[in-house]
């Protein structure tokens, strides 16, 4: 991915956290030489000094067979709130833009045993349930619907290398930061607001 060096980020914690927060991603693999992509769920965790990122397919979906070989290339990426900048909004004439947060990762790609796609549901069901008054936590669930694991294949990717890019007008000046920040409140689209609070947050 190509960045220039005012958006280039390089805090792995602040990545982790990003992560995180715009989990449903975007992964790319290869099939007799064709770029192929499925837009999943992930999650990302630790074991050891080594970083993974999990997921499952479905099993009737043909995807799962290209990480059959262990070590299989993936790229994966993260799509943060993203926004239209109108150079109306700068306080001298320029040319408009698009502000955007991407994160790529980089990895190996191979199928889990059984035993640890159940524990990554359960740390997956955790983070979306666990808040709710009736939580369909792991252990809530009867034996029946647990069965249904057989239907689907977990997979892990091990990070390799991971480039992220945060483009969000930090080239400008004081000023017009601030007012693209307040322009994009006044936006109807729900991606203006979200980044607007992203830069306001950054800054």
């Amino acid at each position: 991915m190509y960045i220039p060096k005012h958006y280039k980020v390089t805090d792995f914690d602040e990545i982790k956290e990003y992560i995180q927060n715009n989990s449903f991603g975007t992964i790319v693999t290869t099939k007799q030489g064709k770029p192929i992509a499925s837009h999943l769920p992930l999650e990302l965790h630790k074991q050891g000094n080594d970083y993974y990122i999990t997921g499952h397919f479905a099993y009737a979906n043909p995807r799962w067979k290209t990480f059959e070989n262990d070590n299989e290339n993936v790229l994966v990426m993260y799509q943060g709130p993203h926004a239209y900048i109108s150079s109306s909004w700068y306080k001298s004439e320029d040319v408009p833009t698009w502000n955007y947060q991407s994160v790529h990762v980089y990895g190996t790609a191979s199928i889990m045993s059984e035993e640890e796609l159940k524990e990554d549901l359960k740390l997956l069901l955790q983070k979306y349930e666990q808040h709710r008054k009736n939580p369909a936590l792991w252990e809530n669930l009867s034996s029946q619907t647990k069965k249904q694991i057989k239907g689907i294949v977990g997979f892990k990717i091990k990070i390799q290398e991971v480039q992220a890019a945060y483009k969000l007008s930090q080239n400008r000046n004081e000023e017009d930061y601030k007012n693209i920040i307040d322009k994009l409140h006044e936006e109807k689209e729900l991606n203006s607001k979200a980044l607007a609070e992203v830069m306001k947050n950054r800054k």
